[in-house]
């Protein structure tokens, strides 16, 4: 085990990854020499050469098309978005052309092997073009996964698991956590399952569902919650596309009571996708109704980044009333 922020864990997942596979490249806007503008590529094009580590033009529909162009043909591209809010651009490449590969060609051709890393969310004082959280719009799209860690060591698990997987992968990293998020990872090579929820905590009384950076904001939740005697299961969802319905289910059906925490607004979030099918699967069970606490409908602000977040205090309230329903 050592210690890790969450930028050390991706880039040791990268090594890892990039060791084994001959055929693993990594590239982006700036993660060559210079390492990435948050440095998660740091040394890689020393250790493994210009060919497989090296930067390309500021085109992020050029950096998917390229990507899709070597996965198709054998490779294993590991694709970096500088910001989550800079992936627009290459959304033509990702839904109609990467997703739809091996649809559209009858499983003759694949893209299969293409990982695309990005950065997103706020935190960081990046105002509204650098603090997005877009993963709603990719949860809409067949034959594409996307998956967001909490932590070094499920950023690690799930990045050799995506990098691995038959699938393209969307992997979004919390960027307020690069640095951090700190705690214990092992150094040899370890993989978690894609679309499988964790259970985070055991409770009794009200279900809180996040994923990414919020996982730790609904935690502080539950802490001030238990001083009022509740008892708060909490989830980690980790994959957006496919997510885990039945763990969730399950815990709903043991509390009765389900809040659903994420950054991007509220309006067409993920969470309004969990909120139906859950209702529809639980619906005699809820003692409550379901509720959202969410980003707002604004574009993201600088100035009033923290009246924007979904933070633990919005959260607790949002308890209370579930439970005084």
């Amino acid at each position: 085990m050592a210690k890790l922020n969450l930028l050390q864990a991706i880039n040791q997942a990268l090594i890892t990854a990039m060791t084994e596979d001959e055929k693993a490249v990594v590239f982006g806007e700036d993660v060559g020499y210079f390492g990435g503008v948050f440095r998660a590529t740091s040394n890689l094009q020393e250790k493994f050469g210009k060919a497989r580590c090296f930067n390309t033009p500021l085109t992020e529909q050029g950096i998917i098309g390229f990507a899709n162009g070597l996965a198709s043909q054998g490779s294993t591209p590991i694709a970096e978005i500088q910001f989550g809010d800079y992936i627009f651009p290459a959304f033509d490449q990702i839904v109609n052309e990467t997703a739809k590969f091996r649809y559209r060609s009858g499983g003759q051709f694949t893209c299969g092997s293409l990982t695309i890393r990005t950065p997103y969310g706020g935190g960081i004082s990046g105002g509204l073009y650098h603090s997005q959280s877009p993963e709603a719009f990719f949860s809409h799209v067949p034959g594409l996964k996307v998956v967001v860690p909490r932590d070094p060591y499920q950023a690690k698990g799930l990045l050799l698991a995506a990098i691995r997987d038959d699938n393209p992968v969307l992997f979004m990293e919390p960027k307020r956590l690069y640095r951090a998020s700190v705690c214990d990872v092992p150094e040899e090579d370890y993989t978690i399952p894609l679309g499988k929820a964790e259970v985070v905590q055991e409770g009794n009384d009200i279900t809180l569902l996040a994923w990414g950076a919020q996982v730790e904001t609904i935690k502080k939740a539950a802490d001030m919650a238990l001083e009022d005697g509740v008892s708060c299961e909490i989830i980690d969802l980790r994959s957006i596309l496919p997510w885990d319905a039945q763990t969730v289910a399950e815990s709903v059906m043991k509390t009765g009571r389900l809040l659903i925490n994420h950054e991007a607004p509220i309006t067409s979030g993920f969470g309004s996708e969990i909120a139906a099918r859950i209702q529809e699967q639980c619906f005699l069970y809820l003692e409550a109704p379901i509720i959202r606490v969410c980003g707002l409908d604004t574009p993201y602000p600088l100035a009033h980044e923290k009246e924007y977040m979904p933070d633990e205090f919005k959260t607790y309230e949002a308890i209370k009333r579930a439970l005084n329903y």
